[in-house]
């Protein structure tokens, strides 16, 4: 135990997304330096302390369903001079992973955090994606249910900078089919298993990269980073027609049509037709 009384530290530690070799010296020495580790499963943080040969005090769960609570004792322990190390599963926390709500209230409380940087999937997939990185924006885990998904692959449509998105592996052909349907044509990056010996990326559009992992369904086994390229019209203002009907399937064909009809032109009795074959 840290038997010092001054008021101890937070350190966010990134770990392994896949390869072992990619824990840091310094993320070691922190995790067997620290009083308290907080993990999100501690059966897995467990084996890689152990795979890592690093030698720990105290292992404690911090995840979706207990951090809210957590959050007080680890604010005790800090007033009690203990320094704390904070892990998830793998790659850096609080992105797409527990912890947020411990260190926002350790942040507006004024204790002191330290980030012990690693390991992050979306970055290193980022990094090898060949889209531009200059502007990109995380979306984290789309909603699972398809029509809530492609709601929100509406509103990414419009992105002029890269989108990120994480899936699973049950998912991912249905995802990849609703951007096909909401982004037609439009360029994905799918990065799968990164830092790992079947590490894969694939390029395409939602409709090529489907048939793809249909032809090979070892490509849907694995983590997935999704990367989307921007839109090049510039925004909402030059969505396809597509997009714009997908985004209007929940009004009556009556009005769906009448704003057809006003954004592109034609008559509303064929726009009608259209949208109700």
């Amino acid at each position: 135990m840290n038997s010092s009384t001054a008021q101890g530290q937070l350190a966010v530690v990134a770990t392994p997304i896949g390869n072992l070799a990619d824990l840091s010296e310094r993320a070691k020495q922190t995790l067997a330096d620290a009083d308290v580790i907080l993990a999100e499963d501690t059966r897995n943080t467990k084996q890689l302390l152990q795979l890592a040969g690093v030698h720990y005090q105290k292992l404690v769960s911090l995840h979706e369903h207990n951090e809210v609570e957590r959050a007080k004792q680890v604010a005790s322990w800090l007033d009690a001079g203990q320094n704390l190390a904070l892990v998830s599963d793998a790659g850096t926390p609080l992105i797409s992973d527990p912890g947020y709500a411990v260190v926002n209230l350790l942040r507006e409380a004024g204790y002191d955090l330290v980030a012990v940087p690693g390991p992050c999937a979306l970055i290193a997939a980022l990094s090898i994606s060949g889209l531009p990185t200059d502007r990109f924006t995380f979306e984290g885990f789309l909603p699972a249910k398809s029509g809530a998904r492609k709601k929100r692959l509406q509103e990414i449509a419009s992105n002029t900078g890269t989108s990120v998105m994480y899936e699973s592996t049950h998912r991912i052909e249905d995802m990849l089919a609703d951007i096909g349907e909401t982004m037609p044509g439009r360029q994905v990056v799918i990065a799968r298993e990164l830092t790992k010996k079947f590490e894969t990326v694939l390029t395409g559009t939602g409709e090529t990269l489907v048939d793809q992992l249909k032809a090979d369904p070892m490509q849907k086994k694995g983590e997935f980073v999704v990367m989307v390229a921007g839109n090049p019209e510039g925004g909402a203002g030059q969505l396809s027609e597509q997009q714009v009907i997908a985004a209007l399937s929940e009004l009556p064909t009556k009005q769906a049509a009448k704003i057809m009809a006003q954004l592109f032109g034609g008559n509303k009795r064929e726009w009608y037709a259209k949208l109700d074959s």
